[in-house]
């Protein structure tokens, strides 16, 4: 066996040996991960979006959303004193008036805040844990369609920003009056974020109240993992490509050293 055959050899266990090792790095990754999430196995990672599971539904108003959950958020125009004065706001609680002036009481609320979770939330086809909805999850207000307004509400209510209002002038409400927005909540990309336990989705550990969302520990874990289908890292290919590059130059010496 000629220099040439040899340096083709050695170069090519090399690149055997370069690829385990990024295996081997990819596989540990995983493994600490699945460890702090107290998994056997490694860390599975989902893949597509969060299926709310089908609509969700304010059957007082028709708005229905198909999000992992539905809030009404109702605020009554009201009084309250604020520095000893008497002043009027938009609260989504009613103020107790008990001592205001007789002419500046404020009444009881008619139509209460309600919210709905999605208890059929789906990942990847396996059940979410709803934990994982109220940590995670973010309420954004949205415009619904009224078209399934009941007549009732239609006769009461007006449509008033994103929502509904009961003031005959928005501009000017009384006191009494009501506004009516609805948010559905909406879930940021999961990856890092939750772990695939007993066939159901779960909050990772690292992922907890309080903690800032964002960057994770088990998110740098998982990316140095890869997506679990032999992704490797660019450093890790760029010591792949060194074997390749020392056959090039030996087969193209070899060349050069015959014509001459």
């Amino acid at each position: 066996m000629n220099k040439a055959v040899c340096a083709i050899v050695a170069a090519l266990l090399s690149l055997a040996s370069a690829t385990d090792a990024a295996a081997y790095w990819q596989e540990a990754a995983a493994t600490q991960a699945s460890v702090e999430d107290g998994q056997a196995g490694p860390v599975v990672e989902p893949v597509g979006a969060l299926d709310g599971g089908g609509l969700l539904v304010d059957r007082d108003f028709g708005v229905q959303t198909s999000a992992a959950g539905l809030d009404r958020l109702v605020e009554m125009y009201q009084w309250r004193i604020r520095d000893g004065e008497y002043e009027r706001v938009w609260n989504a609680a009613r103020i107790d008036s008990t001592g205001f002036d007789g002419e500046r009481r404020n009444p009881p609320f008619q139509l209460e805040s309600r919210r709905w979770w999605s208890e059929q939330a789906t990942l990847d086809g396996h059940p979410v844990d709803p934990q994982v909805l109220q940590v995670l999850g973010e309420w954004r207000v949205f415009r619904p369609n009224f078209t399934r307004l009941p007549l009732n509400m239609a006769a009461a209510f007006q449509p008033e920003g994103d929502g509904l209002g009961s003031a005959e002038n928005p501009l000017q409400p009384q006191i009494g009056d009501l506004r009516i927005r609805w948010r559905e909540l909406i879930l940021p990309p999961l990856r890092g974020k939750v772990a695939l336990r007993d066939g159901v989705w779960h909050l990772r550990p690292s992922v907890m109240p309080g903690i800032e969302r964002g960057g994770t520990d088990d998110e740098a874990l998982a990316s140095a993992a890869g997506d679990g289908q032999g992704d490797v890292s660019p450093l890790s290919w760029w010591w792949l490509a060194v074997p390749l590059l020392l056959i090039v130059l030996l087969l193209k010496r070899r060349k050069t050293r015959r014509k001459s």
